[in-house]
Order: C-alpha cells, then sequence, then structure tokens
C-alpha cells in the first residue's frame, strides 16, 4: 500500500470540523477506495479550546495558516478559511508555491484570483480542487471539467445559492413576506446576520463565473455579471405568477451567443411544470445544455456542513488515488494560459418576454398611456391583467400585469421608465425575465 496522505487544514467551522470528522469516521473505508491512507496532520484555527466535536490531540497546530501552508508535514493544503484577499489568499498561494496540492471551498477566491492560481498549480505539477465551491455537495465540477468530454456546452444556468432558494419557496408556500422568510432563515441558520451577499446575488455571481469559465474556456469574469437581487420580490410577484403558471426562482445564467458570452444573475419566472421549478427549499440545481448530451440536470444539496465536507472529501480522494508522475488535468477543463479573455455579449432580444407590474392610479387614461409608452419601444404584449386594489390614502389604485414577447431589456426598462415619469405610479415598478425552458 502507498503511504499515507498527510492533510493539513486551514479554517475549522463548520465545514473544516466536518470534513475532519468524516476523514475520521470513514477512513477504513476511504483507505478502501483509495488504495492508501488519509491523515490528517496539521490544522489551523483561531481557538484552540473550542470543541469541534473531532478528537484533534494529536494533530500539530498552526496559529497562522500560512505557516501551515509553508512548513507543515503535509502533502495536501485544504482551505476553508473564507474571504477573497488576506489570509485566505496568501495560504493557497504559499502551499501551491510549495508544491502543495489545495483543496478549496473558497468561490470568492477562485471568481477573483482563480485563474492565477491555476497557472501557479499547472507549472507547479499540482491539483487545485474545488467542488465544494459551486452548489455545496453536487458534483457539478467534477462532471464539466471530466466527465463531458467532446461535449460543446451551450448554456448553463441554475439555482445555486440555498439562502435565496429556501426563500423564494417559503414566500410561496406560506404567503409570507421576504422579511418574515429572511428572518426565519436566519435563525435557522441558513443566512447570515448580513445576508447581502446571498440575497442581493453576489454569492451565485461567484459561482456562476466558475462554470463559465468550465463552460466556455474564458477567463472568469464575475465582475462582468447583470446581478440583480430577490430583496424586492413581494407577494404581489409571487401570486401573480402563480396565475400565470409560473414560479419565481433565482437563476444564474451563462450562455454563448453570437456575440460573445452573456452572464446573468436575476429573479426569473419559469413555468411551473418545469424541473427547475420543482427545486425547493436550500436544494441547489445546475442545468447544462450540450450539443451531444443534450440536456443534463444535477441536483441536490447546496450547502451546509455535511454537504460540503463531502465535496471537500472527494476532491481529497481524488488526490488520494492519484500517483507520482501522474500528469494532473487543468484546473478550468484547458491550460490556465489559453483560457480566452471574457468577450461579453451584445444586448439581445430575451426569447422569453419579461413579466411587467405596475401598481398605478386607477384614472381615465393610465391604461392609453401605458399601451403607448410599450408602442412607443416596440414592446409586443402577450397578455394583460388588471386588478382593482380599492382606495388608500384616499387614492384609486390597480394593478397592471403585462407580459411581453420577446424584446430588449433595454426596451422595457426604457418603457418603464416613461410610464414613471408619466407620473402614473403609486409604488415601485417590477420587471422579472420569464424563462420558457428550464
Amino acid at each position: 500500500m502507498a503511504e499515507a496522505l498527510r492533510v493539513g487544514i486551514a479554517g475549522l467551522g463548520t465545514v473544516g470540523a466536518s470534513v475532519a470528522r468524516v476523514l475520521r469516521d470513514k477512513g477504513a473505508e476511504l483507505t478502501r477506495q483509495c488504495g492508501r491512507e488519509i491523515v490528517v496532520t496539521a490544522v489551523s484555527a483561531r481557538d484552540r479550546t473550542r470543541d469541534r466535536g473531532v478528537d484533534l490531540s494529536g494533530t500539530q497546530w498552526f496559529d497562522d495558516p500560512i505557516e501551515l501552508a509553508e512548513k507543515a508535514d503535509i502533502d495536501v493544503f485544504i482551505e476553508l478559511i473564507g474571504g477573497d484577499e488576506g489570509a485566505a489568499r496568501a495560504c493557497v498561494r504559499a502551499a501551491l508555491d510549495a508544491g502543495r496540492h489545495v483543496v478549496t471551498a473558497n468561490k470568492a477566491l477562485l471568481a477573483k484570483h482563480g485563474v492565477a492560481l491555476a497557472e501557479v498549480a499547472e507549472k507547479k505539477g499540482v491539483l487545485l480542487n474545488y467542488e465544494a465551491a459551486v452548489a455545496g455537495g453536487i458534483p457539478v465540477i467534477k462532471t464539466m471539467r471530466e466527465a463531458m468530454a467532446g461535449n460543446t456546452v451551450t448554456r448553463v444556468f441554475g439555482i445555486l445559492n440555498g439562502t435565496c432558494n429556501y426563500i423564494l419557496t417559503r414566500m410561496e408556500a406560506e404567503g409570507l413576506t421576504f422579511e418574515a422568510c429572511l428572518a426565519d432563515a436566519q435563525r435557522l441558520g441558513y443566512a447570515e446576520a448580513d445576508p447581502t451577499f446571498d440575497i442581493e446575488g453576489n454569492d451565485t455571481a461567484h459561482k456562476l463565473a466558475i462554470l463559465t469559465s468550465l463552460a466556455f474556456g474564458s477567463k472568469i469574469a464575475a465582475d462582468d455579471i447583470y446581478l440583480e437581487g430577490i430583496s424586492n420580490i413581494t407577494q404581489a410577484d409571487i401570486r401573480a405568477a402563480a396565475e400565470l403558471g409560473y414560479r419565481i426562482k433565482l437563476l444564474g445564467v451563462a450562455q454563448r451567443t453570437e456575440s460573445g458570452i452573456e452572464q446573468r444573475v436575476h429573479p426569473t419566472m419559469v413555468p411551473t411544470a418545469s424541473v427547475i421549478a420543482q427545486v425547493h427549499g436550500v436544494t441547489n440545481a445546475v442545468a447544462i445544455e450540450t450539443d451531444i448530451l443534450g440536456e443534463l440536470l444535477l441536483s441536490g444539496p447546496g450547502a451546509g456542513g455535511n454537504a460540503t465536507a463531502s465535496a471537500v472529501v472527494g476532491d481529497i480522494a481524488d488526490i488520494a488515488k492519484s500517483r507520482p508522475g501522474f500528469q494532473h488535468g487543468p484546473v478550468f477543463g484547458r491550460p490556465a494560459k489559453e483560457l480566452k479573455p471574457y468577450k461579453k455579449a451584445q444586448m439581445r432580444s430575451h426569447a422569453g418576454g419579461y413579466f411587467i407590474r405596475l401598481t398605478v392610479h386607477d384614472r381615465i387614461g393610465v391604461f392609453a398611456a401605458i399601451a403607448k409608452r410599450m408602442a412607443d419601444n416596440d414592446i409586443s404584449l402577450e397578455s394583460i391583467v388588471q386588478h382593482a386594489n380599492g382606495t388608500e390614502g384616499g387614492i384609486a389604485q390597480k394593478t397592471v400585469i403585462l407580459v411581453t414577447h420577446e424584446t430588449t431589456e433595454a426596451a422595457v426598462r426604457k418603457a418603464v421608465d416613461g410610464v414613471t415619469k408619466d407620473g402614473h405610479l403609486t409604488d415601485k415598478p417590477q420587471v422579472i425575465r420569464i424563462e420558457r425552458a428550464g
């Protein structure tokens, strides 16, 4: 049997402690599967006294994760600190420079510095594995990097943030407000005390940027993603979507077009009969569309200690199975130096159309003015629904819901801005894309 694989873990929070427990509890099975023992020999965390539910008394302890990366007697460095700069970036770079394999769950780090770190890993001939960085326990990275040889990806999209999906699921199922669902998500540990990164779409954008690079062979471009979160979704939107046969999901979408690559994160209406609409709670799902395979949908736990730890351990096991002299595959499916500069696609018509909700004064001439603004911007309407809202503050109101045919984002925004300037609205307008497929 080969020598034991020595592992060092930097960061012993929920995920780090779970990884250590799995490696201990499943040690015999992992040895059988990998042909060698996997042993945690060094760790780094702020608090040595905290009870993490796993015995670490026999491991070497480092207060500084960079020192662990540079000096510990390890083969694999596990980065579970988080953050795109500071200690996380420094210790990963130090480990790669020292010729050690690296496993990370840090999507923010990869979205910002992934290509540069990949170049170092490939130059040193070591692995940089990151399955846990995207969609938790779903093996989407391995699938795209290893199992789809010969396929040309045309589109990748999915539900990539469990917090947002949990909130939208609860809003629909129980008729609760966004604020009430968010508070419950925080109480249950699904959302952070400051949930901005999740609910405004940043977390989804980082994951989408990584998938885009894998799908299209481009450099990571997280700053070039159209970004919109779910904080402005109301019960009125949820109910209107249901009436029209749709369900609202926060989707990350990347697709190749004639003019470049389109990346966007935003609330989306999907048909209730579609597979993606059946993904509820904290579950994640990723759909990959290719020329040979067609559409592949991967779904499963997207977050949490066990799901993320499972992906991390899987990456460690892959390293344990490799042997000295084995030529490792490139980090992002193609050699980092051959990744193409990201080319942002030009604005084009959205085939699925748009949902537009307007709360307006209930008076003569308002609807005619709305229709004129749509016509002036060459927007064709598929359906129109009006609901009387009664009187509020002495002002009669109604809700007008428009569903458009294929048109551009710019045209819709211009038309809605025109209606706003006309002084007909009594509340902020809502615009949501509709995806016909998926």
